[in-house]
């Protein structure tokens, strides 16, 4: 029986490259492996119905074994407009996501295109283990004319399986753990901190841990990147820090993601809906055919085909076949259609 996935493109480039990556494991699976259908979401989806979210893509959603998603953002709303990124909490939420996935290993072929010096580039392999359904963007929130409030909120169940997750990764990889928190200022991260080390030594006692403060860990990303595994932090600080490290990778464009929790999970690029370039053909969709290389893996038990976009990919760049945030000329069609020649 072929197993449902809901297709999100969501608002500015995410149509674009969602579409391009259906196109892509089209390729290598067939209709009795995955049923595809789209659903509205995100900025439009609110202008047009009212909600971000809507009933009949919560159904979808909820029935699929996997949701791939482009990205969600408008430019400037109007007066009393939800924010569009509401509607991807709400989907995190309804989906029970609390682990984010974001792995960081650049190509060789790009590092000239990063800020930082080829050298340090090499042997980079992090895997990011972000909390995603707890922290400041879950918290109360209070606003008047003056005062605005945003209450940070965790619990040792929700530290406990985050840590949990990281734990398994770890022991799949290299067996280096590092727990990101600010434990000298915030009480979170002191629960954080002491959670994560009561979980280490009951259920990870092989594997090699550290703390480090979060302002540490953004100067030591730039330094000493190749040092680090698999990284596990809270909600806001996981945000900032995979951004910041997709600038190893040479591109936002690159990156992939997943979101999972005990069921069915969502596959996203971590970049933004870039409303400034919507429309142009020119957006980068080997971030979202990475992610949806990764749902193939995580979510629909297609190895095979995982790996086939994985290295489809990576032989496009080597080529240097690049979208123009990678310095080059090609469009995101040209882009897909190399990929998907590659593919065999």
């Amino acid at each position: 029986m072929s197993k449902l996935v809901t297709v999100l493109g969501g608002d500015g480039i995410g149509p674009e490259v969602t579409d391009a990556a259906v196109r892509v494991c089209k390729a290598v699976t067939t209709s009795d492996q995955i049923k595809w259908e789209s659903a509205d979401f995100g900025g439009n989806t609110f202008l047009e119905q009212g909600s971000a979210f809507p009933e009949r893509t919560q159904s979808l959603c909820a029935e699929s074994s996997a949701v791939l998603l482009g990205a969600v953002g408008l430019g400037p709303l109007p007066p009393g407009a939800k924010s569009p990124e509401l509607g991807l909490l709400e989907l995190r939420g309804a989906l029970g996501t609390y682990a984010n996935i974001r792995p960081v290993k650049p190509f060789p072929s790009l590092y000239d295109l990063s800020p930082i010096r080829p050298e340090l580039l090499e042997n980079v392999d992090i895997l990011f283990v972000r909390e995603l359904t707890g922290g400041l963007y879950f918290g109360e929130k209070t606003r008047t004319a003056d005062k605005a409030t945003d209450m940070c909120v965790y619990t040792r169940s929700e530290v406990e399986r985050i840590v949990v997750r990281a734990g398994e990764f770890c022991r799949q990889r290299s067996g280096r753990l590092t727990s990101v928190d600010k434990v000298n200022v915030l009480a979170t991260s002191r629960l954080w901190r002491e959670v994560t080390t009561q979980v280490v030594a009951e259920q990870f006692a092989d594997l090699e841990v550290e703390h480090l403060l979060v302002d540490a860990m953004a100067m030591y990303l730039l330094r000493r990147p190749a040092d680090f595994d698999v990284i596990v932090t809270s909600n806001m600080f996981g945000d900032i820090l995979t951004d910041e490290a997709s600038m190893l990778c040479g591109s936002l464009g690159m990156l992939p993601s997943a979101s999972l929790g005990d069921g069915n999970g969502i596959y996203e690029p971590i970049h933004g809906s870039a409303p400034d370039i919507a429309g142009q053909g020119i957006a980068n969709p080997c971030g979202t055919f990475l992610s949806a290389a990764m749902m193939m893996r995580m979510s629909l038990d297609l190895p095979e085909a995982a790996d086939a976009i994985e290295q489809a990919v990576e032989a496009t760049i080597d080529a240097k076949f690049l979208t123009p945030d990678l310095g080059g000329k090609h469009t995101t069609e040209d882009m897909t259609k190399e990929v998907m020649r590659r593919l065999g």
